[in-house]
Order: C-alpha cells, then sequence, then structure tokens
C-alpha cells in the first residue's frame, strides 16, 4: 500500500527545471532508495515529501504530492507533516543540548510535558535507535561529545521521538566509517518493520542491500523505478545499466 502518491511533480529554482513531471508511489513499510549521480534531482525530490523546499528561495513546484491521501501542500499543516515525516540529514546535526534534551526536544514541542512520560519516550527511542546501551549513563551530558556514529543514530533517535510514519534519510552514512555505516544500515532495515524509510544515497552497493525499491535518477527525471534486485541485475533501461556498471556518473 501506498503512503507517498507522486503526480506530474515539477520543481523550478528559478528558471531551471530540477525535477521533471515524476509520477512514483512509495510503499508503506519498505525503503526505497533514490540513486543518481550529484545534481539529478534525488535530494530535492526527497525534501519535497515533508516541504524542505519551502525554505529555499524561488521554487516553484507543480504537480502533487499525496502523503496518506492528503495533498502536502495544500491540505495539511506544515508542523503535522513535518512530525508525520522526520529528516535525518547527511551530517550528523545534534543540538548543543545533552543527549537527553535532544530527544525530548520533539515531544516537548507537541506539548508532552510529565517528566515519565518523556523519560519513557526518550528510553523507548534511543533504544528503537541501538543507541540506549551507548549512552544510557550520560543522558545529561552533551550530545556533542559522542562520536559521528553515535551522533547520527542519535538523530535518528530524534526523529523517532515525535512518531513519525516516514523517515527521510539524505545521505546518512556519508560522513561516518564502514562500522558505523554498517550500524546505520542494520538499524534502517529493523525500523521498516515500523516505518516507511525514504533514503538517498551515493552507495549503491548499499541501495541494493538495504532497499526493497530504487528508483534512479537522472537530470531532473526518474529513469527507471524497481525492486531493487530487479533494477540491478536486469534494469530495463540502457541509461540504469550504464550508472550501476560504472561506465558514467
Amino acid at each position: 500500500m501506498s503512503i507517498f502518491n507522486i503526480q506530474d511533480l515539477h520543481l523550478f529554482y528559478g528558471q531551471t527545471e530540477a525535477l521533471k513531471g515524476i509520477n512514483m508511489d512509495i510503499e508503506k513499510n519498505e525503503i526505497t532508495a533514490f540513486i543518481g549521480p550529484s545534481g539529478c534531482g534525488k535530494s530535492t525530490l526527497l525534501k519535497t515529501l515533508n516541504r524542505m523546499n519551502d525554505l529555499e528561495e524561488n521554487v516553484r513546484i507543480t504537480g502533487n504530492v499525496i502523503f496518506d491521501g492528503k495533498n502536502a501542500y495544500t491540505e495539511m499543516d506544515l508542523i503535522a507533516l513535518r512530525y508525520r515525516v522526520g529528516m535525518v540529514f547527511q551530517q550528523p546535526n545534534p543540538f548543543p543540548k545533552s543527549v537527553y534534551d535532544n530527544i525530548a526536544y520533539g515531544p516537548r514541542l507537541q506539548g508532552i510535558t510529565s517528566s515519565s512520560e518523556l523519560d519513557e519516550i526518550v528510553e523507548t527511542s534511543l533504544k528503537q535507535a541501538a543507541i540506549w546501551d551507548e549512552v544510557k549513563d550520560r543522558l545529561k551530558k552533551s550530545a556533542l561529545g559522542l562520536s559521528g556514529g553515535q551522533q547520527q543514530r542519535l538523530c535518528i533517535a530524534r526523529t523517532l521521538a515525535t512518531k513519525p510514519d516516514v523517515i527521510l534519510m539524505d545521505e546518512p552514512t556519508s560522513a561516518l566509517d564502514p562500522i558505523s555505516t554498517y550500524k546505520i544500515e542494520e538499524l534502517t532495515m529493523e525500523l521498516k518493520e515500523n516505518y516507511t524509510i525514504v533514503i538517498v544515497t551515493h552507495n549503491l552497493q548499499q541501495a541494493s542491500r538495504i532497499a526493497d525499491k530504487t528508483a534512479f535518477f537522472f537530470l531532473g527525471d526518474l529513469i527507471e523505478y524497481n525492486d531493487t534486485e530487479e533494477l540491478f541485475t536486469r534494469p530495463a533501461v540502457q541509461k540504469t545499466e550504464e550508472y550501476i556498471t560504472g561506465r558514467f556518473g
């Protein structure tokens, strides 16, 4: 069942067309990977899913992004949308606060003030992000003291704390070492039990390891979108084959 239905989506930065008539459905409780060379539109599309592009100047969007049956741009409150569609960025970006306060930040904004409830949310979120055992004795210490891989899992926990339906990940492991990357990939595959995950990645091996479906973009066009194994082993479009075999990009 689809959670996102993207219909004839065009996005312009000024006069430049960055997305050219994208049509695709993103399925619930699956990992969908966006691949393609730099500047192909994959991060731009990711940001349209929770309206991060609203923050950019001179952006014009036509077409529809339907999220869970509602138009994300005309029928949904922006804050409500962003709680339900969380985002994890390329560089870990913990707040300069304690580990505890990083996780409790979103729930507090949502109006939760009970200490016991916040304690429970913090513990549950950190456990879901597979970092509880590493930080449970330093909840009151600054999150900036954690390693890069720990900071990224903390940011995932912070996203989980607001109880989203979807987690968007924009190259979440590109700044991390191989061991931290493996932990994030393992975590991502566990999280799809309860969440829908959309990940932008330059790492084709990563897409092939963790994604259920993969979409290949080139110069703003969606070239091919299929089950990951099918796309990597039997691409239907020559350009896809050239990209995944390293003959361009």
